[in-house]
């Protein structure tokens, strides 16, 4: 008998400034999904998200790839999705997807695969191993997709502080934001992120918060993209007036992201209101999150 599976599913926060298609974490915002083999599709969204209720759904698209992977015929699948994981805003929606796919598609078939060949599929599926590869182990995430393998290392995170996310009411599509990105960069551009992001990552895990606004700096793809985040710059602003220690674009957008200190969450969250409000940017959203150390857990349903 097949025993229905629950899978939650991390949001991510990739790049984080410098560390661009390298660096990632995960934060305790969560995908829920209900997966069960069953003849045919039904594919049922609980929430007012619409989504694809046929094959080309990307849960069912990654339970199809992963089935086909290991030579086994799937019949078809009842899903059932919790969507709280904004899509295109530089959450990781994508990549909850494609993770909850190939995650609850391996439990199914009675785990034929190991942790590290899913963080490799994943991360070749979705091209970015700094968004599926936190999704799947969680914490803050280092990793290298290099011919078709994930060179990744994983620090859970204690330290005092948390993650003011910044919601636009509007999407910033990935293609969109790749599009925007030059073909090529001068050479001490390469040298600027590449010392601010290995600053970025040890610092965030040591807990040297004086360094993150420097190591936050980027020239590879924030200046490029900002001019299609409306009220950007202004947000940028006014997060480092409330006190935090880093904002940058999560992901490819839309979504900012403020590292601050979790002394002061409450106040920051609640002036950071006050401001936007004031700013005309009434309908953003700001959702202060703590990072998840523990990544995705499938569980029977």
């Amino acid at each position: 008998m097949v025993i229905p599976m629950k899978i939650r599913i991390p949001a991510t926060s990739a790049n984080i400034g410098s560390g661009f298609d390298s660096l990632g974490l995960a934060l305790n915002m969560y995908n829920y999904v209900w997966m069960e083999e069953q003849e045919g599709v039904e594919i049922i969204s609980l929430d007012d998200t619409p989504v694809p209720t046929d094959k080309s759904n990307l849960i069912y698209q990654s339970a199809q790839y992963l089935y086909d992977l290991c030579g086994r015929r799937l019949p078809g699948l009842k899903i059932k999705q919790l969507n709280n994981i904004p899509m295109a805003r530089g959450l990781g929606s994508s990549s909850a997807c494609i993770v909850a796919g190939l995650l609850g598609a391996n439990r199914l078939l009675n785990s034929p695969l190991s942790t590290d060949d899913l963080v490799n599929i994943a991360a070749v599926k979705e091209g970015h191993p700094d968004n599926s590869t936190p999704a799947i182990l969680g914490g803050l995430v280092t990793a290298v997709l290099d011919g078709g393998k994930v060179y990744k290392v994983k620090q859970e995170i204690m330290q005092h502080m948390r993650f003011a996310a910044f919601i636009p009411d509007f999407e910033l599509k990935t293609e969109v934001a790749r599009h925007a990105l030059p073909r090529e960069i001068a050479h001490k551009d390469g040298a600027y992120n590449l010392a601010r992001a290995a600053l970025m990552s040890v610092s965030l895990y040591s807990g040297h918060f004086e360094n993150l606004r420097v190591a936050a700096g980027d020239k590879l793809h924030q200046p490029y993209r900002l001019q299609y985040i409306t009220g950007a710059s202004e947000v940028f602003g006014l997060s480092y007036d409330l006190g935090a220690y880093a904002t940058y674009i999560s992901g490819a957008g839309s979504t900012l992201m403020s590292i601050i200190s979790d002394q002061n969450s409450g106040e920051f969250e609640e002036k950071a209101r006050k401001a936007l409000d004031g700013m005309g940017l009434d309908k953003w959203r700001i959702e202060v999150l703590d990072i998840d150390n523990s990544g995705t857990k499938v569980t029977a349903s």
